[in-house]
């Protein structure tokens, strides 16, 4: 017989840098606040990369550029991670119902 563990409140973030994770999300956070969290992530990403996009990469060394995907890519990570929390929550309740 499987036995079905309860699902957990603190959902871990994605990390690479890690074998243990260190961050985590509160599945348990009003949707209001995932949201606002997600929102002000994407949206300093997106102003991140609006940012680089206007500049002029022949200004830049291999190793910015490097830096900034990457510091983008972790930011957008959190965001998928939060929306992950979101719509599983989303999905439990359209279940239930």
């Amino acid at each position: 017989m499987k036995t079905q563990h309860p699902p957990r409140r603190f959902t871990p973030m994605s990390q690479i840098a890690t074998e243990y994770p260190v961050l985590l999300i509160d599945s348990d956070a009003p949707l209001s606040e995932l949201h606002a969290c997600a929102s002000e992530r994407l949206n300093a990403a997106l102003a991140y990369l609006h940012l680089m996009a206007c500049s002029n990469v022949s200004d830049y060394a291999e190793h910015d550029i490097n830096t900034v995907a990457n510091t983008a890519r972790i930011i957008v990570q959190d965001v998928a991670d939060v929306f992950t929390v979101m719509e599983r929550r989303g999905f439990d309740v359209l279940a239930v119902s």
